[in-house]
């Protein structure tokens, strides 16, 4: 778990897993913060959310994230968005942009025109098992790097022929193991997440424009779709 205030260069973290609870949480955030100031909080959870609150207890955690009153806990104003999401807003520049993160799972969001929309794509059918399954944690020590890069790039030519993004974010621990990047795609980075978080609480912040051109993209889409249709 990692926190990152507004105006501090380094952020600081805590080892979390299953004794992490959202009671426990909260205090170790009060430990690691107590020299920090703050207004108000941006939380990216691992799971689906709703209304700023998750949905489901992650699988990973502790219990009882659900019901929680995170913003009595904190005594502040708290925004919750699935952690993927986040990253992706951290790293978006504009138009439409897929976000994939590589990681133990395979987290999803699309944002258009600043707006983030969480997805669950990761359990979508793929193969004998799901995305997931495939480009996950669990694909990359089943198959290996070099089996595992190449159900990466046909996932993500999947998705891109199906959804037409602008562009597509790679992010997650695990893209550092790609050796080339698939077109239309660029490296993440897990630290957007801050970015995402602080852009949460100033939603009219301008963001960079430097994409390809309109030409290009279709160019590329139309590629994609074609691999797709003589892979079925």
């Amino acid at each position: 778990m990692k926190v990152l205030a507004t105006g501090q260069k380094l952020h600081r973290e805590v080892i979390s897993g299953k004794h992490m609870t959202p009671k426990r949480m909260v205090s170790e955030v009060h430990k690691m913060v107590a020299d920090w100031d703050y207004d108000a909080i941006s939380i990216g959870y691992p799971g689906p959310v709703l209304h700023d609150q998750p949905v489901l207890d992650p699988w990973n955690l502790g219990k009882g994230w659900v019901a929680f009153n995170y913003k009595k806990a904190f005594k502040c104003p708290v925004k919750i968005i699935n952690d993927a999401a986040m990253q992706a807003l951290g790293g978006y520049r504009s138009g439409k942009m897929l976000f994939l993160g590589l990681g133990t799972g395979l987290g999803t969001a699309f944002v258009f025109e600043g707006q983030t929309m969480p997805m669950e794509l990761a359990h979508l059918p793929y193969k004998s098992s799901t995305f997931e399954d495939y480009v996950g944690l669990r694909g990359l020590q089943k198959y290996g790097k070099k089996k595992w890069r190449k159900y990466v790039t046909d996932v993500t030519t999947r998705l891109i022929a199906a959804l037409e993004p602008d562009e597509v974010v790679l992010g997650g621990g695990n893209v550092r193991l790609l050796k080339k990047l698939p077109p239309l795609c660029r490296a993440g980075n897990n630290d957007n997440a801050f970015e995402g978080g602080f852009r949460l609480w100033n939603p009219s912040k301008e963001f960079r424009r430097a994409l390809p051109s309109v030409q290009d993209t279709k160019e590329i889409i139309s590629i994609h779709k074609k691999k797709v249709t003589s892979r079925s």
